[in-house]
């Protein structure tokens, strides 16, 4: 589905709030009030809701969470389409996911308590951006911050097991490829592999 862009010299910014914390969204909503180019068109309180409204009602601006369960921050961009992806300014409790995120793609992040200042430098940035950068661009940083978080998203290749039977106590190191299913026994975890 393709999306349709506003012009970007439309008068109000249309602003979405993405957020699973209620008092996180509130924030933003009462920040982005005082601001008389702003349109705050909806709030989301998880992925899912937020596909959803950016693919419906195309927001020029989309306040990220980054953490949120069931889908992500970055799986909502994934979801939508880095092409259709809005202008987004992430939102985060957790700085390693921030410092990732404004590594990788120059993109701009608020690190939750939201700082004032903060706030309205990352505000700034965006305005500059919807009014004058292109699309493009910012389609291009999109899709190489999700490339390297991608990239970045390591699997365990091989555990190390303690070995409580007949071999008391020895540590084998098993790959994962290895193993053919695992139960649970009470307070334990049993890992069948080969023989």
């Amino acid at each position: 589905m393709k999306l349709k862009r506003r012009d970007n010299n439309a008068e109000k910014i249309r602003a979405l709030i993405v957020d699973d914390e209620p008092l996180a969204r509130e924030g933003i909503r009462i920040r982005l009030k005082k601001e008389p180019d702003i349109e705050v068109i909806g709030e989301c309180g998880n992925g899912w809701e937020a596909v959803t409204i950016i693919l419906r009602d195309v927001p020029d601006l989309v306040f990220l969470d980054i953490q949120m369960p069931r889908l992500d921050g970055f799986g909502v961009i994934e979801a939508v389409g880095v092409r259709q992806m809005p202008h987004v300014i992430f939102v985060t409790a957790y700085d390693e996911h921030a410092l990732r995120a404004f590594e990788v793609s120059a993109l701009d992040y608020l690190l939750k308590p939201v700082d004032g200042e903060r706030f309205f430098e990352a505000l700034e940035r965006a305005r500059n951006r919807i009014r004058g950068k292109n699309l493009e661009a910012i389609s291009a940083q999109l899709g190489k911050m999700l490339a390297a978080l991608k990239a970045e998203r390591k699997y365990l290749e091989r555990l190390s097991i303690k070995s409580t039977g007949k071999s008391g106590g020895r540590v084998i190191f098993l790959g994962v490829d290895e193993i053919d299913w695992i139960g649970a026994a009470d307070n334990y975890v049993q890992i069948h592999a080969g023989r």
